[in-house]
């Protein structure tokens, strides 16, 4: 039976720094090794691990950073996901292999040897990549420096080499430019100025997005968490209080009129309020559905 060796990690949300979630780094076999890009990370990706018995265990990892290794038995429709031939791949994308020299290095590497290996050390930074989209670049880079410092990245050629492994879209011509002006080896505050001087956004749209966002259809507790975003995204230092009132008026009124305020010391609580709330409106609406149903199929039985 074919075995795939699969890393299971506890990382940030992408998109909401605050939530954690599985993700699935690494697999392959016992002398070869295969990194997963960040957008096929997430665990809810992989239909068929979270099927498997060994996802039960996997869902013991608590704490953010927290990691396993674990060999799988491929099912066929494992194999038909994760293998091509003899290629490792994910859903039709191939994956690339780490290096050798990577593969070799004893369960716990130094950091001389993770920086072998930039790639597979960039997927462990719990923060999306920066783009032209990004709407607070210092707040990025704020948290970049926190990670870098988390992963003990510690001088100016290994942040700016790092750096360019998180970054998308024209930001990595903005990257060609800076090598070629001031070499991969200049000052890490050289590069952050740059980065800040060039993609800053000193206008009011995205403050006036995320304040004026809100939920028109789907589902409640989805628009919550991406209003969060936005909100954090231009203040990440926005009181708790604050931050529950502006999530909460974007809601429709007869949904905000069923909350009551005094309940909400943290975010979470209402998140549990709108989830409450949404489970009891998805019941009405299918009790809706069934009574009109059942007076179409009276009427029709009539005639």
């Amino acid at each position: 039976m074919e075995k795939l060796r699969f890393e299971f990690i506890v990382k940030a949300k992408p998109e909401d720094n605050k939530t954690n979630i599985y993700a699935i780094t690494l697999y392959g076999y016992t002398n070869q090794t295969f990194v997963v890009p960040r957008e096929y990370q997430a665990v809810h990706l992989h239909k068929e691990i979270i099927k498997h018995e060994i996802f039960d265990k996997i869902k013991n990892l608590q704490k953010r950073h927290d990691k396993r290794q674990v060999w799988i038995t491929l099912t066929k429709e494992m194999k038909s996901t994760y293998l091509d031939d003899d290629n490792l791949q994910f859903d039709g994308f191939l994956l690339e292999k780490l290096e050798q020299s990577y593969e070799s290095s004893s369960t716990a590497p130094t950091l001389s040897r993770k920086t072998e290996n930039k790639t597979r050390l960039a997927t462990e930074f719990s923060i999306q990549k920066f783009s032209r989209n990004t709407t607070n670049v210092k707040q990025w880079l704020d948290t970049f420096e926190s990670e870098c410092t988390r992963l003990q990245i510690d001088t100016d050629l290994q942040k700016v080499e790092i750096l360019r492994l998180l970054l998308e879209d024209t930001c990595t011509d903005w990257y060609t430019s800076m090598i070629i002006k001031h070499t991969i080896d200049s000052d890490w505050l050289v590069w952050k100025k740059s980065l800040i001087e060039t993609f800053v956004d000193k206008s009011w749209s995205p403050i006036r997005y995320a304040m004026n966002f809100k939920y028109i259809q789907g589902s409640m507790l989805e628009y919550a968490l991406k209003k969060e975003r936005l909100l954090l995204e231009i203040n990440k230092s926005i009181d708790t209080q604050t931050l529950i009132y502006l999530i909460a008026i974007g809601l429709p009124n007869f949904i905000m009129d069923r909350i009551d305020r005094e309940d909400l010391q943290e975010v979470n609580d209402l998140y549990n309020c709108i989830r409450g709330l949404e489970n009891q409106t998805k019941k009405l609406r299918q009790r809706k559905s069934s009574a009109q149903k059942k007076i179409l199929q009276t009427r029709n039985e009539e005639r």
